[in-house]
């Protein structure tokens, strides 16, 4: 008979890609992760999961169980959360994903604010710069800074986030301060690797894009951020990366006469998400958190 832990140590496994990490998410012990695979396996009568000693290998029979595997915990947690929700109570698992710089400066006071108004939540929060999908990466709830775009996905506005072009004052001595968008095209730039290597500047009704020379491509921004600061080059970055460098003269912005392309920062999470209760919860403690408008806008 197939038992609801046996599914969930399934998804945790091929979320986490190794039973090692698997029994981490889980609490469990790795011998004890291995069994309720195994246990799931004798009752399906497949083998899901070829393991060795490097690697762990999905079969074909993975493609047609994990959608479904996810829909039944899925359904399981929703169920859970409305009992919660109706008793005024929010518990059990949540998964966060946010991009490591943001996470870093930004969402360990307001987390911690969050778990002390909920401390029956139990949360993890893993950070990473490359792109999570939030309806099939195995978040409850993924944070990201841009636009979204994704019908798949509801997306819960947290604050805005300017971008500001900078640079230290010892590069500006010595290469000089740009007037104009030509101007830029002359200068070294720090790019965020994981998005086009322009920049784009609101110019009257339309875009104009600017591609500086390279000094560095990072994906990473608190890494831009100490490049600019040692004066490599002119960095495009969010206000929430370089506003308290801005206010203590380690960091100038440069003004071009045209704003950059900005953002917002979005709390996003599959439309059915049984844990839509305690994100949504997230999501107005983290706003609260930041402010309106947000801290790092505040001059």
């Amino acid at each position: 008979m197939m038992k609801l832990d046996g599914l969930a140590a399934f998804v945790a496994t091929v979320d986490e890609t190794s039973i090692s990490a698997a029994s981490r998410r889980l609490g469990l012990a790795k011998s004890v992760v291995s069994e309720r695979l195994a246990e799931l396996e004798r009752a399906l009568g497949v083998t899901l999961l070829q393991r060795s000693t490097r690697r762990l290998t999905l079969t074909s029979a993975v493609e047609s169980l994990l959608p479904r595997a996810r829909r039944i915990l899925r359904e399981l947690e929703e169920a859970a959360a409305e009992v919660d929700a109706s008793s005024g109570k929010l518990a059990g698992p949540l998964r966060i994903s946010a991009p490591v710089g943001f996470g870093v400066l930004h969402l360990g006071p307001a987390i911690a604010r969050f778990l002390r108004d909920h401390p029956d939540i139990e949360m993890a929060l893993e950070l990473d710069d490359g792109f999570v999908d939030a309806a099939t990466g195995g978040f409850d709830a993924v944070l990201r800074h841009g636009a979204i775009g994704d019908g798949r996905l509801i997306a819960r506005r947290l604050a805005t986030s300017r971008r500001l072009l900078v640079a230290s004052p010892a590069y500006l001595a010595a290469h000089g301060t740009p007037a104009s968008l030509t101007d830029l095209e002359r200068h070294r730039g720090v790019l965020y690797a994981n998005r086009a290597s322009d920049w784009r500047f609101a110019a009257g009704s339309a875009w104009s894009v600017v591609r500086p020379k390279t000094a560095l491509r990072v994906n990473n921004g608190l890494v831009m951020r100490d490049a600019a600061l040692a004066g490599l080059g002119l960095a495009l970055l969010p206000t929430f990366f370089v506003h308290a460098e801005i206010r203590s003269g380690a960091l100038v912005e440069v003004d071009i006469g045209w704003p950059a392309e900005g953002a917002e920062l979005f709390l996003t999470y599959p439309r059915d998400h049984g844990a839509a209760p305690k994100i949504r919860a997230l999501g107005d403690s983290l706003r609260r958190s930041f402010g309106d408008p947000p801290y790092w806008e505040v001059g």
